[in-house]
C-alpha cells in the first residue's frame, strides 16, 4: 500500500473484486465498455480504479437504464453501472462489510450476507 494515499486499499481487493465482476458476466454500463475491453489494458485500468478509490477522487459515472418489461405489464426500471464501477462498489463493500456487520442485529435481514427476504419470512412464521 502507499503511504501517501488516505484511504488504506489494497491492489489485491481490486484484483478480487475484478474477478468477482468478470464471474458475473454482466453488460457493459454507459461508457460500452465490456469487462473484455477492460481487459485490454487490465493492469492499467484496475490501477487507475485502485489510486481514485484510495486518493479520495473516485466519483461514480452515471449508470445506463434499462427498462425491463414485468409480466403483469409495465416496466421495471434497471440501472447497470459501467464495469469499473462494478469493481469500485465490490471493493467498498469487501473493506466496509466486516466493520459494519459486528453492528447489526441478528434479526436485520436487508443486504445482509448468508440472509434473505425468504429467511426473514421464515423467522417470522416460526414466531407467529
Amino acid at each position: 500500500m502507499d503511504e501517501a494515499k488516505p484511504f488504506k486499499i489494497s491492489k489485491h481487493v481490486v484484483w478480487d473484486a475484478y474477478k468477482r465482476v468478470k464471474a458475473n458476466k454482466e453488460a457493459a454500463g454507459i461508457d460500452d465498455k465490456s469487462i473484455a475491453a477492460l481487459e485490454e489494458d487490465l493492469k492499467n485500468n484496475l490501477y487507475k480504479n485502485w489510486n481514485r478509490m484510495s486518493s479520495g477522487s473516485y466519483f461514480p459515472p452515471p449508470v445506463r437504464v434499462v427498462e425491463i418489461p414485468k409480466k403483469t405489464g409495465g416496466k421495471r426500471i434497471l440501472a447497470v453501472p459501467t464495469v469499473a464501477d462494478r469493481i469500485a462498489q465490490i471493493v467498498a463493500k469487501m473493506e466496509l462489510e466486516p466493520l459494519v456487520e459486528p453492528y447489526f442485529c441478528r434479526d436485520s435481514y436487508g443486504n445482509r450476507p448468508g440472509k434473505s427476504a425468504l429467511d426473514a419470512v421464515g423467522v417470522t412464521r416460526k414466531r407467529c
